[in-house]
């Protein structure tokens, strides 16, 4: 059995009905418990970007929600959705959709813990995120310590390097025909002078680039469905009905059943947003706030914008051009999107920069996610030396990134992200009752009463 076959079998059990059900069970568990807060308190979330910062941390919670959203928004944007609705058909846009829903309480209650069991490392920085609130919420250290195991593997094998150095140096070609070996030295130098100033340069960076960058991509997406919009609702049926019948193969399009559309939705949507992953939590521990409720409201909101929003439009511009059942994949098949709504040039460019931007602070985020995880493991043995042994190695897999055969890239991707999140959702689940606890306390306190918010009693176990 060669590399290729045995990672597909792993993948396949990673991905499997036990993953699928924990990830999708979890968030419907907290989206019953907390009573649709993410769709009753995301007025007040989208409202709580704008608040100065009033506590202790090394970020704004717009920082730290930019630093999220920079490792967050990235290929799975552009070609994870593409490569889901080429494997699963358009159906696998709705079940992207539905994890992104249930995802979007999963952030909140991640996150919030993240603030909550936050601590400060010995270099005075302050440290959160799953591998702490495994370890001083459940005391589960060997759990925490596998949880950042996986961390570091995602941030070297899975989103933070291959797939994205991959995508950039595909773009590039595609567009330009600037050659491999160019697109690698200069990403690992921009990587390098960028990532070395720590996360507060990481977060300056993001904080400019991530809402230009998403802004001019949804205006783009929001010409070419201008352009064909008397298919969206057409578009739209295609998608709900595929998500619950198979889809033959037609054109270029190999044809999908249903667990097909499931497994590749629920898997792009996670690798796209991350919920549940354990991820973002790392970014908004560094938030300076008092209130982790509030860190928790503003974190779900980047579920919100990048699948939501962002993963949707893309899908849809992909569906109502009719490239999903032609011949090209990946990038290729959304710049032939939007080359489909104007000139080959135009969708090129727009595609490519798009890719590029999308794809670079997603590299940034992922160093940052992946050096906190190291440094927890490391950190009594290498010090500071193990930092720089940390960043040696994220360098030198972005320099050889896009080297590396695209499908292998993606079947590594999934296989590293299912393992980190397993200890996370076990996380989660363990902490449940502090969840509803402090949200009760957060917005009895909003309200002035007591339990007033009404989530269920938050004793139960």
């Amino acid at each position: 059995m060669n590399f290729h076959a045995l990672l597909a079998d792993i993948n396949a059990i990673v991905w499997g009905p036990i993953t699928l059900c924990l990830l999708i069970g979890t968030g419907l568990y907290l989206t019953i418990r907390l009573k649709l807060l993410q769709v009753l308190k995301l007025p007040q979330a989208l409202s709580l970007l704008f608040k100065p910062a009033n506590g202790k941390g090394d970020l704004s919670s717009f920082a730290a929600l930019c630093t999220a959203l920079s490792a967050t928004i990235g290929t799975g944007n552009i070609v994870g959705v593409a490569t889901a609705i080429k494997i699963g058909g358009p159906g696998a846009l709705f079940w992207m959709w539905l994890a992104a829903f249930f995802g979007m309480a999963t952030k909140y209650a991640e996150c919030m813990l993240a603030v909550k069991y936050r601590t400060t490392d010995a270099r005075g920085n302050i440290a959160g995120g799953p591998m702490y609130y495994i370890e001083r919420g459940l005391g589960l250290k060997w759990l925490a310590n596998i949880f950042a195991i996986f961390g570091v593997g995602v941030a070297f094998f899975g989103i933070g390097t291959f797939a994205q150095v991959n995508a950039i140096s595909d773009a590039m070609t595609i567009a330009f025909d600037v050659p491999t070996w160019v697109t690698a030295l200069v990403l690992t130098t921009l990587v390098a002078a960028v990532t070395i100033g720590g996360v507060k340069r990481i977060a300056n960076v993001a904080q400019k680039l991530v809402p230009t960058m998403a802004l001019g991509y949804v205006l783009a997406c929001l010409w070419i469905l201008f352009s064909f919009s008397e298919q969206i609702i057409p578009a739209i049926e295609l998608v709900l009905h595929s998500a619950f019948a198979p889809i033959a193969a037609a054109g270029g399009f190999l044809g999908a059943t249903v667990a097909q559309a499931i497994q590749i939705g629920i898997a792009r949507g996670v690798f796209s947003n991350e919920s549940g992953l354990g991820s973002a939590p790392i970014a908004a521990a560094a938030a300076k706030t008092k209130e982790p409720v509030e860190q928790g409201l503003v974190s779900m909101t980047g579920t919100f914008f990048d699948t939501i929003l962002i993963c949707t439009m893309t899908g849809l511009v992909l569906i109502i051009t009719g490239v999903w059942n032609g011949d090209t994949a990946g990038a290729a098949m959304t710049s032939a999107a939007f080359a489909s709504g104007g000139s080959v040039i135009v969708g090129q460019y727009v595609v490519t920069i798009a890719l590029v931007c999308f794809a670079f602070t997603t590299i940034l985020g992922w160093h940052y996610y992946g050096e906190r995880c190291w440094y927890y493991l490391t950190s009594k043995r290498l010090g500071e030396q193990g930092i720089k042994l940390y960043q040696f190695i994220f360098l030198s897999l972005i320099a050889g990134g896009a080297f590396i055969q695209l499908d292998l890239i993606w079947m590594l991707a999934d296989t590293v992200n299912g393992l980190m999140i397993i200890p996370n959702l076990i996380g989660i689940i363990g902490l449940r009752h502090i969840i509803l606890a402090e949200t009760n306390k957060y917005f009895a306190k909003q309200l002035g009463k007591h339990a007033s918010y009404n989530v269920l009693d938050s004793s139960v176990k």
